[in-house]
């Protein structure tokens, strides 16, 4: 679904809302797909970055990449071996 069909089904939602002439029912459901469209739009404008941020990471060179382990196995405290182990009862 594209960015203008869900501005035309707010579009629609809003016109037939402010009309007034719907059923109660009805208007419950149009106020759900309003909301609806409007939440779709926003999460659309939040996931979508700027023409200017894709020119500048491209530029940069920006990407994924690939790195190593940062985990270092040999620094972790290990238990002594004289300590008794403590089992549950």
């Amino acid at each position: 679904m594209t960015r203008a069909e869900l501005e035309r089904i707010r579009d629609l939602a809003i016109g037939r809302l402010t009309t007034g002439d719907e059923p109660p029912w009805v208007w419950y459901q149009l106020m759900k797909l309003r909301e609806a469209s409007e939440a779709l739009l926003a999460g659309l404008d939040a996931t979508q970055p700027t023409a200017g941020l894709r020119a500048e990471a491209t530029r940069q060179g920006a990407g994924l990449r690939l790195v190593g382990s940062t985990d270092q196995l040999e620094t972790a405290q290990r238990r002594q071996g004289t300590e008794p182990v403590q089992l549950p009862t």
